[in-house]
């Protein structure tokens, strides 16, 4: 076959934490402004790259090699710290999800994803990722309740 025919693949883009490898999340300045140290915020641009790995020291990057370090961060945040809140916005924790997977109905969830449709839902600026917190706390949800 005539290669003019022939379809390149797509790869993907990704860009990846230069200290774990985790795919990472880009980011506005909204989340740096609010989770970095003043004293640090200057080594990132207006935005930057999220690690979401909880095991990770790096919590955002520049790819020319700028870094904050969790330790750099203005408070904790969950996923580096487990009891800090899944929701920035309305204050979701673990064990707020670990309770909901042990009970007939998720109502800590359901309550959260309802409130993140209104204007008080300021994930954007709040959040350490700058991302509504529902997919995150949905994943953990699912995956306490499956192993019962």
């Amino acid at each position: 076959m005539n290669k003019a025919f022939v379809r390149e693949p797509d790869f993907e883009r990704h860009t990846y934490c230069p200290r774990c490898g985790t795919i990472t999340l880009h980011v506005w300045a909204g989340p740096l402004d609010r989770h970095v140290r003043a004293e640090s915020r200057g080594k990132l641009a207006d935005d930057g790259w999220y690690c979401p790995n909880a095991r990770c020291d790096v919590a955002y990057f520049q790819p020319d090699g700028a870094i904050i370090e969790v330790s750099e961060l203005t408070g904790e945040v969950y996923p580096y710290d487990l009891d800090a809140p899944i929701c920035a916005c309305f204050g979701l924790t673990y064990d707020d999800v670990a309770a909901d997977a042990e009970s007939e109905s998720p109502v800590r969830l359901r309550d959260v994803l309802a409130k993140s449709k209104t204007p008080a839902a300021r994930c954007a600026a709040l959040a350490v990722d700058g991302r509504c917190c529902l997919p995150v706390a949905q994943e953990l949800y699912m995956r306490l309740k499956a192993k019962g």
